[in-house]
């Protein structure tokens, strides 16, 4: 038994699953989770010292790598002076105006604590604002805990909503309303169906929960076309693509504008942060200025604003950053699509920006169905393997891989190269 084994023996006992989120329990690929000592760049170390190239970089806020010197310089000079205060500090309005001015379409930014309260926030505000009830999410896409979040579709497009969760009250659920990803008529349907009823529509711009699946081309577009024809607002959920696609995320990626948008930890440096941004109009309706409440003690942290304020003026400064990690992993999906064509072992390699995932279907994956016709088992076994040979990839099929600036060529290949061992030996 070495240490991660007992470690997470040790943990069953006092934590459900002996983790504080279920992913980490590596029960999709039937394993012991490894416990982690500590991280730099690309890599990521356990307890037994074992190291790693690291793809998930605690599930994308690693943008410039683990530990990064900067980061860590503003948070020990921010944390002598305290760990939190429940008051304003200057640091709070330093990022929100770094925000600002970084994303397209916004004017003001509440911080919170997490992406799932962000989410949370930005959909009571919307409720809020239009007085409407409903909200349209899509299947798939994963936007937080929160209860009226927690809501799969039934077997139609008109279907209404079900709890996905126990403790999830079908009245909240009844308010959630699922389209099919990628489809715009599903779209249609349910707002010309509950119309004058829906309050938002909230999206992943590229789903990046059920593996990552791009838009198709036209499909964010059309969703602000909708949006506008049945005055609802549109939600662009950013935990995973803000400042990750380009500095100004989806929406300059895209160039399309959202109503409102939601953050997650990339705006702390990795700390337990997240946010909500809108417009003026929008954002003066949440509380103390409007009737929309929403509080927290920790929000705008000192200590997490510092780190983010550091990790967002890097990216701000080299804006380089951006084509280099898309180029890294485009490079990485060819080679992975090469060794598939060598190998014919049934695999689809997804990859917009700096997001990939490598599914074991054969069918193109452009929304949840397609997704979920990938062989798990496969998957397991797969990620069993890389992780035999030093690539730390996510513990379960339906998440992304992600590629950041601290990734050398070198890191690049060596992951080719023990793939390519991987499907080798299973082809044989």
């Amino acid at each position: 038994m070495d240490t991660s084994e007992k470690m997470f023996e040790q943990a069953c006992r006092v934590m459900p699953g002996g983790v504080n989120s279920p992913v980490r329990a590596y029960r999709a690929v039937g394993m012991t989770p490894r416990f982690i000592r500590g991280a730099k760049g690309a890599y990521i170390t356990d307890v037994d010292g074992v190291e790693y190239i690291d793809y998930v970089g605690s599930w994308g806020p690693m943008i410039l790598g683990h530990a990064h010197p900067r980061v860590l310089d503003a948070v020990a000079e921010v944390m002598q002076h305290g760990l939190s205060f429940g008051a304003p500090t200057g640091l709070e309005t330093q990022l929100a105006e770094l925000v600002v001015s970084m994303v397209p379409h916004i004017e003001m930014v509440r911080m919170v604590n997490s992406g799932t309260e962000a989410v949370m926030s930005a959909v009571r505000l919307a409720r809020g604002a239009t007085g409407r009830d409903k909200i349209i999410k899509f299947e798939g896409c994963y936007h937080g805990h929160s209860d009226s979040m927690l809501v799969k579709a039934g077997s139609g497009a008109l279907t209404q909503g079900r709890p996905d969760s126990a403790g999830v009250p079908a009245s909240i659920a009844e308010n959630t309303l699922t389209a099919t990803y990628n489809d715009l008529d599903s779209v249609e349907q349910l707002l010309a169906a509950n119309r004058d009823e829906v309050a938002a529509v909230i999206v992943e711009p590229v789903a990046a929960n059920m593996g990552v699946v791009p838009p198709a081309e036209g499909f964010l577009q059309g969703l602000r076309d909708l949006c506008d024809k049945y005055e609802a607002l549109l939600i662009f959920d950013e935990v995973i693509t803000g400042f990750r696609l380009a500095r100004g995320g989806a929406q300059e990626y895209f160039g399309v504008r959202a109503d409102l948008v939601t953050f997650g930890k990339i705006i702390g440096g990795g700390m337990p942060v997240g946010a909500f941004a809108g417009s003026r109009a929008l954002m003066e309706q949440v509380a103390p200025t409007g009737p929309v409440y929403q509080a927290g003690t920790l929000s705008g942290n000192p200590v997490a604003m510092a780190a983010g304020l550091a990790q967002l003026t890097m990216l701000k400064e080299n804006p380089d950053i951006y084509p280099q990690i898309e180029a890294d992993a485009a490079w990485l999906a060819k080679q992975l699509r090469g060794l598939e064509e060598t190998y014919h072992l049934g695999c689809t390699v997804n990859q917009i920006g700096s997001l990939l995932s490598v599914f074991f279907t054969e069918q193109p994956v452009t929304n949840y169905a397609g997704a979920k016709s990938s062989d798990t088992d496969k998957y397991a076994a797969y990620f069993r393997a890389m992780l035999g040979k030093k690539i730390y990839l996510a513990p379960a099929q339906f998440e992304a891989m992600f590629v950041g600036a601290a990734h050398t060529k070198q890191d690049l290949q060596a992951t080719v190269d023990a793939a390519e061992a991987v499907m080798k030996a299973w082809k044989a």
